[in-house]
């Protein structure tokens, strides 16, 4: 059997929770030398308006392995929302990462070799930076394993939408769905 890591990049998903302190993640997994490293390299160099990218760190000057850079998907606004992002969605995906390494999920030999960007969705209505935290340590390790394991395979996407596609945000009506 081949690796998963034999692949240039591995993509993953993973939502985790409910409400404003839910999390959304998307995990882009590449050896270094390859396009996640250089897609990894300038989304660092060119921060826009809002939105700017920072390496994860277990603690100030400690980043994870593999090491992984947090986009933020939402503007950090109000005070509690930028310590949500981070602070609590920053320490969660940190820990995240560190449990899909435990977890033989990234095998800790590649880790130096091993790139990750992760895009985050921090609800600016972030009301509980535990849960927050929480939501994303379970997002950020389910969307590498996602990543990692390939799923959800076109199976499971097709039983999933058996009733139509369904998100937080929307939820077509009957009538909506017929063609």
């Amino acid at each position: 059997m081949s690796s998963p890591f034999a692949a240039t990049t591995l993509i993953g998903e993973s939502f985790v929770g409910a409400g404003a302190n839910a999390a959304h993640t998307n995990i882009v997994i590449g050896r270094k030398g390859g396009p996640v490293e250089t897609a990894w390299a300038t989304a660092l160099a060119t921060p826009s308006a809002g939105h700017v990218p920072f390496m994860t760190v277990v603690r100030p000057s400690v980043p994870v392995k593999p090491l992984t850079l947090f986009v933020n998907k939402a503007a950090a606004g109000s005070e509690l929302h930028q310590r949500a992002t981070w602070g609590a969605a920053q320490a969660g995906l940190a820990q995240g990462v560190l449990d899909a390494v435990e977890e033989g999920l990234l095998p800790a030999e590649a880790a130096d070799d091993l790139l990750i960007i992760a895009a985050v969705w921090v609800n600016p209505e972030v009301d509980d930076l535990d849960v927050s935290f929480r939501n994303q340590r379970a997002a950020g390790c389910g969307a590498v394993r996602a990543a990692v394991t390939g799923s959800p395979t076109v199976a499971d996407i097709h039983d999933a939408a058996k009733d139509g596609p369904a998100n937080p945000f929307y939820t077509p009506s009957a009538e909506a769905l017929t063609r």
